[in-house]
């Protein structure tokens, strides 16, 4: 008996992280156990779906796509899902063509970003605000 080909591929943006399961299946996405039809806020659903529209109904229709995520604000979230669908589907169908697709429309799709909070310091309400001074 053939084993089922599954692919587990994870995405990160600032302190959320998203794992993806894929496998072959009729193109049910789902994002914590919600399928992707009726995930709510629907900016973030717009951001999730942005690399299946760029590749195509034919590369993720014969896909189902589960994804865990958890940590972070839904924004977040939601491009840790973008960052890990795209990926996967990099990683299950190997095409070049699909990552000079992705890069050429944005690079965090592939890539993640670095960029992290600044620790807070003391004498200040913040990273690099400061408590005023009054003279009088």
């Amino acid at each position: 008996m053939p084993a089922k080909k599954v692919l587990v591929v994870s995405g990160k943006r600032k302190t959320a992280v998203a794992r993806a399961v894929v496998k072959p299946g009729i193109g049910r996405i789902r994002i914590n156990r919600t399928p992707i039809e009726i995930f709510e806020p629907k900016i973030a659903k717009e951001k999730i779906m942005e690399p299946l529209l760029q590749a195509g109904d034919d590369v993720w229709k014969q896909l189902d796509i589960d994804i865990k995520v958890s940590g972070g604000g839904y924004m977040g979230q939601a491009e840790a899902a973008r960052m890990a669908i795209s990926n996967a589907l990099l990683k299950w169908t190997k095409s070049t063509h699909l990552r000079s697709v992705f890069t050429e429309y944005d690079r965090t799709m592939i890539v993640g970003d670095a960029r992290r909070k600044e620790p807070k310091k003391f004498g200040g309400p913040g990273a690099r605000a400061r408590d005023q001074k009054s003279y009088r």
